[in-house]
């Protein structure tokens, strides 16, 4: 078929079918590749052919590719893009960044020794509406700057400086969480073992005030006073055998440090195991046991009581700031939690709580 003479003509639909028809045959003998080199368009009036590499990419991983300045430089950066690209009301976002970074960091510990324990981080700064978004690599990159140090409120609040000024940023939160060891005493038989107490450390900068706060998860078994009581009744009116019903319980502290003075994270769980004695037990022998018994009957309490006795601990101790305390009794009894919350200070007022707070306080053993 020859076409001289008439590409210059319109072309009629009886003449597109012709060169089509003529086209899928051509194209029924070529591979993929040069049928888009061709053009990239016409593969897709083949049925059932895919457009081929176009142009013909390479396969093989380039191991000694380099990128440059001046290559850097002309890669696409979306994320710190005009304000044109962002997606949604133009509104300023108070919490942006990474959650679940994970790296091994060294803390000091109380009695002046270190340890190196797997940590979780969580970075966010604020994101002012005109702002497309962050660069998330940069919080990462800002810890590893500080990650051979040890680890302490001054070295985060050193980390906190790098990555607020690399975003521009007005506030800024920085949060590691961790399971701390600390060696415990049996009650009685005169073994040790290691007690794991979950702990975070929260820094955190709004309009220009910092805070440092401590999270605690304290475990300790509660008796029910009201079970005691009608246990003993039980006893004595009728001598009848009965128990009283205790449960695995836990209240996460949370501290502001107050005035300049260190809180050691070994403070907080003294305070913790001062206000409610009746902490799980790591290593047991049968005078342990029975010793746990008598010293949780020495001490029955209510949700609203720990509450109250873990706030007493906190209000006497010059170092600790505005608080809160978050209760659950996993009760034995019902099958529903017993649950509080206790606040002091401004810090952790809130109209409205997370729906899973009371949820998130459930311990696995």
């Amino acid at each position: 078929m020859n076409f001289v003479g008439e590409i210059d003509r319109e072309p009629e639909r009886a003449d597109a079918e012709q060169a089509l028809r003529l086209l899928r045959r051509w194209a029924a003998q070529a591979d993929p590749t040069e049928v888009a080199r061709l053009d990239p368009a016409i593969a897709r009036l083949l049925p059932g052919r895919e457009v081929g590499n176009y142009p013909d990419l390479s396969r093989v991983y380039p191991q000694n590719f380099a990128a440059d300045a001046a290559y850097r430089a002309s890669m696409p950066d979306l994320q710190n893009g005009p304000s044109s690209l962002i997606v949604g009301a133009k509104a300023q976002i108070q919490h942006v960044g990474i959650s679940n970074f994970r790296l091994p960091i060294r803390f000091h510990t109380r009695d002046g020794n270190d340890i190196t324990l797997e940590t979780s981080v969580t970075g966010t700064v604020s994101l002012i509406g005109e702002k497309k978004g962050i660069n998330m690599s940069r919080i990462m990159r800002s810890f590893y700057a500080h990650a051979e140090r040890t680890f302490s409120f001054s070295v985060l609040e050193a980390v906190l400086e790098d990555y607020k000024t690399d975003h521009d940023s007005v506030d800024a939160r920085l949060m590691m969480r961790f399971s701390f060891p600390a060696r415990v005493n049996s009650l009685r038989s005169g073994l040790s073992g290691w007690q794991y107490y979950d702990i975070a450390l929260e820094l955190m900068e709004r309009e220009g005030a910092r805070k440092r706060i401590i999270h605690l998860d304290y475990v300790y078994s509660s008796t029910c006073p009201c079970s005691l009581e009608l246990s003993e009744h039980a006893r004595q009116a009728r001598g009848q055998l009965a128990t009283p019903h205790s449960q695995r319980s836990v209240a996460r502290i949370s501290a502001v440090e107050f005035g300049g003075k260190r809180l050691w994270y070994e403070d907080l769980i003294d305070l913790a195991r001062a206000a409610v004695p009746t902490e799980t037990q790591v290593m047991v022998k049968r005078e342990d046991e029975q010793a746990f018994a008598e010293l949780n009957a020495a001490n029955p309490i209510f949700v609203e009581d720990a509450a109250r006795s873990f706030a007493e601990r906190l209000l006497a101790d010059d170092r600790i700031g505005d608080f809160r305390i978050v209760a659950s009794h996993q009760e034995s009894l019902h099958s529903h939690d017993a649950v509080s919350m206790l606040t002091e200070g401004p810090t952790f007022v809130s109209e409205s709580i997370d729906p899973r707070l009371f949820a998130s306080l459930h311990k696995a053993g």
